[in-house]
């Protein structure tokens, strides 16, 4: 069987990639609900591994970071669910989590493992791209994406992070921490054009996207629409009976993206 890639999330056109917290309430109900999203239409998941001071995350991540830990979640834990998910579903996964968890389990450990139990990628969002190649190189050597985010703040430094991308470019479509929002203002396609002038990568565009019709606007600005905090917070409403409710959400998003 030939090697799952990012790439693969990208090949049918759009990509609609839902975030959960793992863990949050369960790592059964976190697989549980992978299973959902997948069916629902997600291409590619990103897997949080909670950590106890999330900075980029609003209040809906942030929560789901504490009720995982005080479950008694751990990045080992994390990793056997993995291995558990790749015996039932082959869609492109990525962790996103932050430095100091990947440092505090031994940062070749972490790559290598994540790479044995079947991991595409790695998204780090407190690594600014001037302190990428700590982690670059030894993702490279084991195969792991590490995906870069640019912020409507990168101006001149966009090309240089996407000239060095791999995987998709994350493109943070709003200043400030992931959270859902009423109205995305920031000139995300024009972002989307300078990633595409330095290099032919998929970009995808996250942070605020709450409804299927931010979904879709923000689809056709780019390769795909990235949505978290909506989809935590139905993890956080349901807890246990979330996964038919992820997947109806998933689903209503998943069909908007994919209908650009």
């Amino acid at each position: 069987m030939s090697k799952i890639t990012i790439a693969d999330a990208f090949k049918n056109g759009k990509a609609f990639i839902p975030f959960i917290t793992s863990g949050d309430p369960d790592l059964e109900t976190t697989e549980k609900n992978v299973l959902e999203m997948e069916k629902a239409g997600a291409d590619l998941i990103e897997l949080g591994i909670p950590f106890s001071d999330p900075t980029a995350e609003g209040p809906v991540i942030q929560e789901a970071n504490i009720r995982a830990l005080s479950g008694g979640v751990t990045t080992d834990k994390i990793f056997d669910m993995v291995r558990d998910l790749r015996t039932k579903t082959q869609i492109p996964m990525v962790f996103m989590t932050y430095a100091n968890v990947v440092y505090h389990y031994g940062k070749e450990k972490f790559i290598k493992t994540a790479a044995e139990i079947g991991m595409q990628g790695l998204i780090l969002p407190d690594v600014p791209f001037e302190e990428k190649k700590e982690f670059s190189e030894t993702c490279k050597e084991y195969g792991i994406e590490l995906v870069s985010l640019i912020a409507p703040t990168s101006h001149d430094r966009i090309r240089m992070i996407a000239k060095e991308a791999d995987g998709f470019v994350y493109c943070v479509s709003s200043l400030g921490v992931t959270g859902m929002r009423s109205k995305i203002t920031t000139d995300v396609g024009a972002m989307v054009e300078l990633v595409k002038e330095a290099k032919d990568i998929p970009c995808a565009i996250g942070f605020g996207i709450s409804n299927p019709e931010q979904a879709k606007e923000m689809a056709s600005k780019s390769d795909g629409a990235i949505v978290g905090s909506a989809i935590v917070k139905i993890c956080g409403q349901y807890g246990k009976d979330a996964p038919e409710h992820v997947y109806e959400f998933v689903k209503s998003m998943a069909d908007a993206v994919h209908s650009v």
